[in-house]
């Protein structure tokens, strides 16, 4: 008896305390396990320590409930035919712990591997469904258009799976170096358009205000020659009526002393001889200096005089 006992204690430590061992789970923080009895989903164990039944109940599968990422690079073709390559970032994590989320993350898919396949295509599928209906020209500028688009379809996908889009970034957008090169080309090629049409305005600009300037200019300066002109007729007007006035004044004194008023007239013509010689400036000025020619000429200005003082009025 005490040898059977002995190894029925034997094989109590041997295949017993394994078996009560493996009954006791332990599941770490941000983890959950998929307990299956017989193959089908029985439970559902969540952080800390857990009892299974031994030999009956299995561990299916552990899953992370903390967030996961992946980098994803493919290419995309627009409506005008060029190729556009992405860089991006997709974080995801398990929607929930609730039982119908775990198990649709836990038995949807073989494994992770596959899991990882169809996200990717999916988010492939998605851009270029969006690119294909935009032109080179627009998709740069369309970077959080694409992002929404994207996370607008594969949430809807991805809790479908059990998980939920927590953030899609698109870390780069480049087009093939052929493109790359020749929208480069048109990019210089609009700045040298725009700085000519720059160039073409400020010039324009500035002939405007030059013409503008020298337009005020001359008419300031018509403005002034017509103010001067005024100003010298009504000078020459004056200087007449003043002379006018001196030479019937002296006129009247003549006649009182019984002197001849032609005197008045020789001097004058005296006066003028006197002018011409002190402000001539090279024009030669021929005169009679004699008794003779000093006589015409006074009997010349007595006969003008006396012709206007003979004109009758005009009416």
């Amino acid at each position: 008896m005490g040898g059977e006992f002995i190894v029925l204690l034997v094989i109590f430590f041997l295949i017993g305390l394994p078996v009560i061992f493996s009954s006791f789970v332990t599941v770490t923080q941000g983890t959950v396990v998929v307990i299956t009895m017989f193959g089908k989903f029985q439970r559902i164990m969540t952080p800390g320590l857990n009892f299974k039944i031994p030999l009956v109940e299995r561990i299916y599968r552990r899953i992370s409930l903390q967030n996961r990422s992946v980098e994803l690079q493919f290419q995309a073709i627009t409506a005008d035919q060029a190729n556009v390559n992405f860089s991006a970032m997709l974080l995801y994590a398990v929607f929930d712990q609730r039982e119908e989320s775990v198990k649709s993350v836990a038995f949807k898919f073989v494994d992770d591997q596959n899991l990882m396949q169809a996200l990717i295509r999916t988010v492939e599928g998605s851009v270029r469904g969006f690119v294909a209906t935009k032109k080179q020209s627009e998709i740069l500028a369309l970077r959080r258009e694409i992002v929404e688009d994207v996370k607008e379809q594969l949430d809807q996908t991805l809790e479908g799976w059990g998980y939920h889009l927590i953030d899609l970034q698109m870390n780069d957008i480049a087009f093939d170096e052929v493109i790359m090169k020749s929208m480069a080309k048109v990019v210089a090629s609009n700045n040298l358009k725009a700085a000519a049409e720059n160039e073409g305005q400020a010039l324009l600009i500035t002939k405007t205000k030059q013409a503008e300037a020298e337009g005020n200019a001359i008419r300031i300066a018509a403005e002034a020659e017509r103010q001067a002109a005024q100003l010298r007729g009504q000078g020459i007007a004056l200087f007449r009526e003043e002379v006018a006035k001196g030479m019937t004044q002296a006129a009247k004194e003549m006649q009182q002393a019984n002197l001849d008023t032609s005197a008045i007239l020789f001097s004058m013509w005296t006066e003028a001889i006197k002018h011409f010689a002190e402000n001539s400036k090279g024009n030669v000025i021929f005169l009679d200096g004699s008794t003779d020619g000093m006589n015409r000429a006074m009997q010349q200005i007595l006969a003008l005089s006396k012709m206007q003082h003979q004109e009758p009025p005009q009416s």
